[in-house]
């Protein structure tokens, strides 16, 4: 037999060409699975191409590595069969790979075959050297390499099949099964090598006639490196680009989720209400049904955001849009939109369930919420139009429920109310109004009247109240009962409520210069303005600007208004008697204080609410009521003031009962400030009495 020999440079080209064309087999498979239809067809083609070329590449190295004593050559048509069946091989392999399951049967099978097409491509391709005599083959060597081809296309179908999903690991994982395919196919092509024996008078047919063996190494490492570079970078620039389609979807899905959900909530927002709105319009006009929405409205967020600042308001929002979210069915939509205002569309539904719905959200929201280890309390007004009575196109609903909420809050708030057609005049004039009182403050139309405190039973003066009016080009003059309600739903009450406080200490100091040193200024606090965080620094303003003494101011708070939050409440009033100025407890007797508060709280007087007074009588029960207020105030060391004085009769009981202080239209009228220098020391008793604000 003819001794061989093979060039050491060429086999490991060889080995390299394996490694290279085992990873872009892999990454052809990845390729293939990940696509579908006419994309996964043609990286099915242009992958079976790489691979196969890849496999015949190593092949035909391994053998331009092999050294006779004689000229060896290769015939064209043969070795280009030889590439053929490498090349159908694979793309056998690839089609096993990219389904979505690879059984043991169907992977043994699979393997067996692309291990015998492998074989046959390397054995074609030793035919190709046309030998004479033909080569003899080792027979249990020869089965050998036949088996280790099997063995190695299983192990290349299932490595394959594994790695095929993009991940973040794969690269570095298919290098490791690259260089194990790699391996195992030179193996399968120097055992097939070793299983060849050459007679010694043998010669090569196809050394003249056929391939220069010189060039021919030369071509094909070239022509399988530029294959192998060509696939690898149409195969990364397709994984780019499929991941920059995946990022721009994504991308585009988060913008379309920012552009139809409110940012903070999460819930769908007044575009995508909107959108929900016309869908349950056509289905309700399609089965003649109807439909709710329910315009919810938070009572007191504003405070709250005020207090604890625009984070813990954030946060309480969010609770709400849960309790929302779990409160609604599945058919509902609940969205956000804007503030503190929230609409729940019910669909499809009754006038009733829509009721009870609303109900329980009332219920839910009056329950404190309890965030960053602050007991929040808030409320909810709602407002509810049912489709198609109280209106056909979305922009009706909307502002049907939305009028329907406003009458809810007007009536006391914490709770609902159905829309009635006669509200949408109202609105529209409470809308006016609101923008009337906005422009009012800037054009210096509010005015303060002033009404005398007096010392029971008739004298002397000792302080004034300060009661704010509207006098308006288009509405005339209004008292505090037609627009403060609307001041504080829309919360001017507390730019309102700071010029109040400056423009009383700017009329005090006035009179202190004048004289009346012993004179002081009643100013009344709403419960918006108690629970702004500016209240302190805003009276301390007031006082140093006009060079006022805090002793000469008075603050009056409503029972109700200092037991809303108490211990809210009770910060903020401790810091307002650390200034020095008073506090006096306004309409005492008519709301739920708690003793323990009251006894807490840093007022100095208490003010006996008018309702007690006005049916007076010696020995009913107001005088009863009236003298066990008066005992407790003198039992806390406070001073106690009588409102609502309007005939001699009660001045004379008030007084005999221990009243400090009287106050009411018989001792003197809310009037100008000019007026105040009018009142006598013993005044007489007003002729026309009204009601007075």
């Amino acid at each position: 037999m003819l001794s061989s020999s093979y060039n050491q440079i060429l086999v490991i080209c060889s080995v390299i060409v394996a490694i290279l064309a085992s990873y872009t087999a892999l990454n052809m498979a990845s390729r293939v699975s990940s696509t579908s239809g006419r994309s996964a067809l043609l990286w099915l083609i242009g992958g079976s191409f790489a691979m196969g070329f890849g496999i015949w590449s190593m092949h035909f190295i391994g053998m331009l590595a092999f050294r006779l004593p004689i000229s060896l050559g290769y015939d064209v048509p043969l070795t280009l069969v030889s590439l053929l069946i490498a090349i159908v091989s694979s793309a056998l392999a690839l089609y096993l790979v990219c389904q979505e399951t690879l059984p043991w049967s169907r992977l043994v099978s699979g393997g067996g075959l692309m291990g015998l097409g492998i074989a046959s491509m390397h054995y074609t391709g030793m035919e190709a050297m046309l030998m004479t005599p033909r080569i003899i083959y080792v027979p249990w060597v020869f089965v050998l390499s036949i088996v280790i081809a099997i063995l190695a296309s299983i192990a290349a179908l299932w490595l394959a099949f594994r790695l095929r999903k993009d991940s973040t690991r794969t690269p570095f994982t298919r290098m490791g099964a690259a260089l194990v395919m790699g391996c195992a196919i030179v193996g399968m092509h120097y055992t097939g090598m070793a299983a060849s024996k050459f007679p010694l008078n043998s010669f090569c047919s196809a050394a003249n006639s056929g391939i220069d063996t010189k060039w021919l190494a030369i071509l094909v490492i070239i022509v399988s490196l530029a294959v192998f570079a060509i696939a690898l970078i149409i195969s990364m620039l397709d994984v780019r680009t499929d991941r920059l389609a995946n990022s721009l979807d994504k991308a585009n899905n988060e913008l379309l989720e920012l552009a139809l959900h409110d940012n903070l909530t999460r819930l769908p927002n007044r575009m995508l209400l909107g959108d929900r709105l016309e869908q349950s319009i056509h289905r309700a006009e399609r089965k003649q049904g109807e439909f709710a929405v329910l315009f919810m409205d938070l009572d007191g967020f504003k405070a709250v955001n005020d207090m604890y600042g625009h984070h813990i308001g954030d946060l309480l929002l969010k609770e709400v849009a849960r309790c929302l979210q779990k409160i609604s069915r599945e058919q509902d939509t609940a969205a956000r939109l804007g503030g503190d205002e929230f609409v729940l569309l019910m669909e499809p539904d009754s006038p009733e369930n829509s009721a009870l719905l609303a109900q329980r959200l009332i219920d839910v929201i009056a329950q404190p919420f309890h965030i960053s280890n602050i007991s929040l309390h808030i409320s909810a007004s709602i407002g509810i139009a049912i489709y198609p009575h109280d209106g056909k196109t979305e922009h009706e609903l909307m502002v049907n429920a939305d009028a329907a909420m406003y009458h809810a809050k007007k009536q006391g708030r914490n709770g609902y109310r159905f829309f009635e057609h006669a509200m949408n005049a109202d609105v529209h004039q409470q809308m006016q109004l609101q923008q009337d009182l906005r422009k009012a403050i800037h054009n210096n139309e509010l005015v303060l009247y002033y009404q005398p405190k007096l010392v029971a039973p008739a004298g002397p003066l000792t302080g004034i109240e300060a009661l704010i009016r509207w006098q308006s080009p288009e509405h005339g003059f209004l008292t505090p009962d037609r627009f403060l309600p609307l001041a504080e739903s829309s919360g001017l009450i507390v730019p309102i409520g700071n010029w109040v406080i400056n423009e009383a200490c700017r009329q005090m100091k006035v009179w202190f210069d004048q004289g009346h040193s012993d004179w002081s200024m009643a100013v009344n606090l709403s419960a918006v303005q108690l629970e702004h965080i500016s209240l302190v620094d805003v009276v301390r303003e007031a006082l140093e600007e006009h060079e006022l003494s805090p002793a000469h101011l008075v603050l009056e708070i409503t029972e109700s208004t200092a037991m809303r939050d108490a211990e809210a409440s009770l910060k903020v009033l401790n810091k307002l008697a650390a200034l020095g100025v008073s506090i006096s407890i306004d309409d005492f007797g008519t709301g739920y204080s708690s003793l323990l508060y009251l006894k807490h709280l840093p007022a100095n007087e208490l003010k006996i609410d008018r309702g007690f007074i006005t049916e007076l009588a010696q020995g009913n029960d107001d005088e009863a009521i009236i003298q066990a207020i008066i005992a407790l105030g003198k039992t806390l060391g406070m001073k106690i003031v009588a409102e609502g004085v309007e005939t001699p009769e009660q001045q004379e009981l008030l007084t005999r009962l221990g009243c400090d202080t009287l106050q009411g239209y018989l001792l003197g009228r809310p009037g100008p400030a000019d007026m105040v220098s009018t009142i006598t020391e013993q005044p007489e008793r007003a002729p026309d009495l009204v009601p007075a604000f």
